[in-house]
């Protein structure tokens, strides 16, 4: 009978953790909804009840590897289609990032019974521990903060706009906090007393994020009345990533873009936007596919900003970069940025002797190298902030040019690469965060899609559909709107750490005191 009640309680664990699992991964687009983030940690608090720390470790990364597949399933796509891999090592390279993933959700689920242990309330270690927790994922072995939990809420406009006080963080912290305080609802394991204060802890928390919300909402969208616009176009090509680089289709591509801008040259003193790499050659050399790009520019007297490789040369060898160039309506080249946050395994390949049959997702030329600073394009007397491809989900990318007083932030992508699957749905959605941390538009041009416009609340006001050959018109303005989250970037989490340091000290403290008087 004993083993029988012990089999049921290990399987009702596996169970809750499976289901946590599956929770997280249907916070996030396109196939769940945000609203689930608030009760998708309850079984995993659920099956770490009456765990040991090491029980916990094991629990949590299982409910870790879950979501995990779950969100990026679409990697085994994406190595198999153009890395040229077989389908087992696809799988493998998959399965190998959500496992490093899920040791973030082992620890945070170890560490809250470690706490548990020690006397901790779940409503408040668990919040703490999963924001730095959260915090190193971004930071560690280059980051990788890809559909961190406050993502999930990149739709409910009232939520978000804390993130230009505590980013992206203060979101996640409030999610944690309201799980633990319904699980402990709902499980009825503390006190009334202690439940009823962090209800009400809980309550005013999330009370203060909503009305914080509504202020700055109307706030900000008067600012925004009051100034007047400029129209962009965003160019979406819909190239197909399996020719992209063929030099026999090269000019077919050029023309695509030339033939769509021009059919919709935006408002005197406005903008044409192209993709990253949407020029498939080196712009700097002496190369006649160059006069079409500049011919662009020319024929619509407008300014035109584009993304295309580059290369430098220098002690005898040559560098490529991921580059985007602005010209001005004459033609000219008005400046360069090269890409600074290179995509491991994408753009470059670290580890290369560790990991050698893991080859670039790019094709046709050599490793990147990383550019000098996210420096602003200067723009007909403004300045723009470019952030290419995946540089837009790290809030330090879209911070570092708020600082240095850009007006305008772009986003040029080509996220082709990832089909149709979610991939492109999860990308857009973490675009969203660095309109609010910093207060300003922030335009999307991707050749297969989303190609969007942002305000700066965060609202989407137009999108394009996946895999179209369409234009996307709409109007910016510039805000000059200073945040707190771009003057002190993550201070919270900094918070969080010291909190959390003392308190389990005091736990320490406290433990060894009833241990004496017991």
């Amino acid at each position: 009978m004993k083993k029988l009640i012990t089999h049921l309680i290990a399987s009702s664990n596996l169970i809750a953790a499976l289901l946590s699992g599956l929770f997280l991964f249907l916070c996030f687009p396109k196939f769940g909804s945000g609203v689930l983030s608030w009760v998708a940690l309850i079984p995993l608090f659920y099956a770490l009840r009456d765990a040991k720390p090491w029980e916990g470790f094991k629990t949590g990364f299982l409910a870790g590897l879950v979501a995990h597949i779950g969100i990026f399933y679409w990697i085994s796509y994406v190595v198999v289609q153009y890395g040229h891999l077989p389908v087992y090592m696809g799988i493998m390279a998959m399965l190998l990032l959500a496992a490093y993933l899920s040791l973030y959700t082992a620890c945070f689920a170890m560490g809250v019974v470690f706490l548990r242990k020690k006397g901790g309330a779940l409503f408040l270690s668990a919040p703490l521990l999963w924001t730095i927790l959260e915090f190193a994922r971004s930071h560690l072995f280059t980051g990788f903060p890809w559909e961190n939990l406050a993502y999930s809420q990149y739709l409910y406009e009232n939520i978000i706009q804390i993130a230009d006080l505590t980013g992206i963080y203060g979101i996640s912290f409030a999610i944690v906090m309201v799980n633990a305080v319904l699980y402990n609802l709902w499980s009825l394991r503390f006190r009334k007393r202690y439940l009823l204060t962090e209800i009400a802890i809980a309550f005013a928390v999330i009370a203060a994020i909503y009305g914080y919300g509504h202020f700055r909402t109307a706030e900000i969208r008067e600012s925004v009345r009051k100034k007047s616009s400029v129209e962009v176009a965003l160019v979406q090509g819909n190239i197909d990533q399996n020719i992209k680089w063929n030099d026999r289709y090269q000019l077919q591509t050029l023309n695509i873009y030339r033939s769509l801008s021009l059919r919709s040259i935006p408002a005197e003193g406005g903008m044409i936007i192209w993709p990253e790499t949407a020029a498939p050659f080196y712009f700097e050399g002496a190369n006649p596919l160059r006069a079409v790009v500049v011919d662009v520019a020319r024929a619509s007297g407008r300014w035109l900003l584009f993304g295309s490789p580059s290369y430098d040369e220098g002690g005898g060898k040559i560098y490529y970069m991921n580059s985007a160039y602005m010209l001005r309506p004459d033609g000219t080249v008005a400046g360069r940025y090269d890409k600074v946050h290179l995509v491991p395994y994408g753009e470059y390949v670290p580890l290369r002797k560790v990991f050698p049959f893991i080859g670039k997702l790019v094709v046709g030329v050599g490793d990147f190298r990383p550019g000098t600073g996210f420096n602003p394009i200067e723009y007909d007397g403004r300045r723009i902030g470019v952030l290419i491809c995946y540089e837009a989900i790290f809030p330090e990318s879209a911070r570092d040019y708020k600082q240095k007083n850009a007006d305008l932030l772009v986003n040029i992508t080509n996220d082709a690469w990832f089909g149709k699957s979610s991939a492109p749905f999860q990308h857009l959605s973490m675009t969203v965060f660095r309109a609010v941390e910093n207060r300003l538009y922030l335009v999307r041009a991707a050749n297969t899609g989303i190609s969007a416009i942002i305000d700066p609340t965060g609202k989407i006001l137009s999108q394009t559909g996946l895999f179209e050959r369409t234009v996307l018109k709409g109007e910016v303005k510039y805000i000059d709107e200073k945040t707190f989250y771009a003057a002190y970037g993550d201070l919270f989490v900094y918070l969080c750490g010291i909190v959390l340091i003392p308190y389990y000290f005091i736990l320490q403290r406290r433990r060894k005191n009833a241990g004496r008087n017991s």
